[in-house]
């Protein structure tokens, strides 16, 4: 039992569950898993009066599980991080309580959320999901995400974290 709560669980064991999350969720309700159109169900609740076409169209119905969906992913991490861990996790590390820190984690998830939406889904909905259903252009948008983010860990990261922000 220590093992299970105290300890990390090795990445393999942590991949077949995530990927039988897929199978799992389609038996039970029929729907595909992804995390980005959250985004937009949360858009389209806070203006439901929207002109945009992109928020008229969308069924709030139909899609409002996703929100349920991501609150329980965020609690679920912040329940292992607080009780499941031996020391708790600090969410947020220490350079990113400042303004400065604030502003870049603000306009990085607009970023990453308008990024999503753009490619038709979230790493999860392609890599995961588009993937596992030989979607080919899911398989394109994966290498693009980790080409990405490879650039931004092994170079603008560096700059963006270090010299311009001083959050380093």
């Amino acid at each position: 039992m220590d093992w299970l709560m105290t300890q990390p669980w090795p990445w393999w064991l942590s991949g077949i569950l995530i990927g039988l999350t897929v199978p799992v969720l389609w038996l039970l309700t029929g729907k595909w898993f992804g995390v980005s159109t959250s985004l937009q169900q949360l858009s389209c609740t806070i203006t439901p009066n929207s002109n945009l076409e992109y928020f008229r169209s969308h069924d709030r119905q139909a899609h409002a599980w996703t929100l349920l969906f991501v609150l329980g992913m965020a609690a679920g991490g912040w329940i292992a991080s607080q009780w499941l861990a031996s020391e708790p996790v600090q969410f947020l590390p220490s350079n990113f309580r400042s303004w400065p820190g604030a502003v870049l984690l603000l306009v990085g998830g607009a970023l990453v959320g308008f990024g999503a939406r753009y490619a038709g889904g979230c790493t999860s909905g392609h890599a995961i999901t588009g993937i596992a259903n030989l979607n080919w252009p899911s398989l394109v948008a994966t290498v693009c995400f980790f080409i990405g983010g490879l650039a931004v860990t092994w170079g603008l990261g560096g700059f963006l974290f270090g010299t311009f922000l001083g959050l380093e």
